[in-house]
């Protein structure tokens, strides 16, 4: 169990980077009722983020995924090059005109803050293009349930990070906590396409150099 964490709660927090999730938990967290709001918040995204990897995992031991060297080596290379192309995509594509911050975010109620988090997780494009060779890496390896229960956890508790760390931050140190998540909303407003598009990249290179090295070797 340990070599398949060390292999995937790396490339689970290269997922979690997600600007618009943490400015939204930032918002929320500001709000009227601003922590059991951001608590239900963090609730949807996490779950959604556990649902989501736990039927990739079960399709992927339903179809058997291929345990051979070559076959799963090709099978990196192609999720790679598909990541390192979704990395393209976002540096070259124009990005859009900052919206200002809807003030009705601070008047949400728990539940539409719940069903707020399962949105922001189901349409968070790069965090599911991770959970793709996230999901491969666990249904293929040799874990027994309870295991493959703990590690799929881990795994989604990771690349919810976003929804959650706020929340942790306030409750230990509130007055530095929130000074911090100011700063970290003003760079990641500037610098947060660039962290995901060089994420992403440096785990589809990982994907695609491993899938070379394991067809070279095979």
């Amino acid at each position: 169990m340990l070599s398949v964490l060390a292999l995937v709660v790396p490339l689970a927090l290269a997922g979690a980077v997600s600007p618009v999730m943490l400015t939204e938990q930032t918002v929320l967290l500001a709000g009227r009722d601003g922590r059991r709001v951001a608590g239900c918040y963090a609730i949807g995204v996490g779950g959604t983020a556990l649902a989501i990897l736990s039927l990739l995992v079960l399709f992927g031991r339903s179809i058997a995924l291929p345990e051979e060297p070559r076959l799963s080596a090709s099978l990196d290379i192609v999720l790679g090059s598909l990541l390192v192309l979704i990395a393209a995509v976002l540096r070259y594509r124009r990005p859009r005109a900052p919206k200002p911050k809807k003030t009705r975010d601070h008047g949400l109620s728990p539940i539409p803050a719940l069903g707020f988090g399962v949105f922001s997780m189901a349409t968070n494009f790069t965090t599911l293009a991770v959970m793709v060779p996230v999901a491969k890496e666990v249904a293929a390896g040799h874990l027994d349930v309870p295991s493959r229960l703990v590690v799929i956890c881990l795994v989604a508790a990771a690349m919810a990070l976003p929804a959650w760390l706020p929340i942790a931050m306030t409750l230990v140190a509130p007055d530095p906590a929130r000074r911090g998540l100011q700063a970290l909303s003003d760079v990641i407003d500037k610098r947060g396409r660039l962290a995901t598009v060089l994420l992403l990249a440096a785990v589809g290179l990982f994907l695609v150099g491993r899938g070379i090295v394991r067809v070279i070797g095979w």
